[in-house]
């Protein structure tokens, strides 16, 4: 990879085995960035932003009007999310072993000793968003890997900064980003195929495009979805 100016615009370029030329910009900070074919060189390159410049304003508009959360501090009364629903946090003390539970669709209680701390507070959120998570996936891998025709042989979720997702190939591992369990189900779905298809395309070229097609034809939605709910203070990017 390499970058080249384009009217003070920074653009990564990635060259590829493929045919067509791909422009993207990408959350939180409106990155640009290309897959070009192997033999375009980087003035084809450049005349072809150009061209697209209006387009990579107006998502870079869009980006930096995004809801994004502050820094947590996991005390009564902040927004939380999980499943793409906005709660609003209810911190409890008491004196028994912690624990976090949902209450009329509207509030998560998050029981904690009395003087706990912000980052025992955090660790133990955190923890009950992974259990949220890892309750749901073994069934989407069930599913896809008969759809798919493809095996996973492990599995995990972990916090992630510049990923949702990664897959392993040689192993038939994915991993999944923890943050997941905030956004809305089908995202979640629409990543966990994303990797799956990886185990039949390794690369990000035309076949893998033409598979996560034929098996999730509205994946684009799903990716924007994504790509539009309310942004953690870390810079999560797919």
């Amino acid at each position: 990879m390499h970058k080249i100016k384009v009217n003070n615009q920074e653009v990564e370029v990635v060259r590829k085995d493929i045919k067509n030329l791909h422009l993207a910009v990408h959350p939180p900070d409106g990155r640009v960035r290309v897959s070009s074919p192997l033999l375009l060189d980087d003035e084809a390159i450049r005349l072809a932003v150009i061209l697209k410049l209006h387009w990579v304003r107006r998502q870079q508009t869009k980006f930096k009007g995004q809801d994004r959360q502050s820094i947590r501090e996991y005390l009564t009364g902040e927004s939380h999310y999980l499943w793409g629903e906005r709660y609003l946090l209810n911190v409890i003390y008491h004196q028994a072993p912690p624990k976090v539970e949902i209450q009329n669709k509207s509030k998560i209680d998050l029981y904690v000793r009395e003087g706990s701390e912000r980052d025992k507070r955090e660790e133990v959120l955190q923890e009950w968003y992974r259990e949220q998570l890892k309750a749901g996936i073994p069934d989407l891998i069930s599913k896809w890997e008969e759809i798919i025709g493809v095996e996973v042989n492990d599995w995990g979720v972990k916090r992630m900064k510049t990923k949702w997702g990664t897959c392993t190939i040689e192993a038939k591992r994915i991993w999944l980003n923890l943050e997941l369990a905030k956004k809305p189900p089908l995202c979640l779905e629409y990543i966990v195929v994303h990797e799956m298809v990886h185990l039949l395309e390794r690369h990000h070229n035309e076949r893998f495009v033409a598979l996560l097609g034929q098996f999730i034809p509205k994946w684009r939605l799903h990716r924007d979805e994504l790509n539009e709910a309310p942004l953690a203070h870390e810079e999560w990017e797919y």
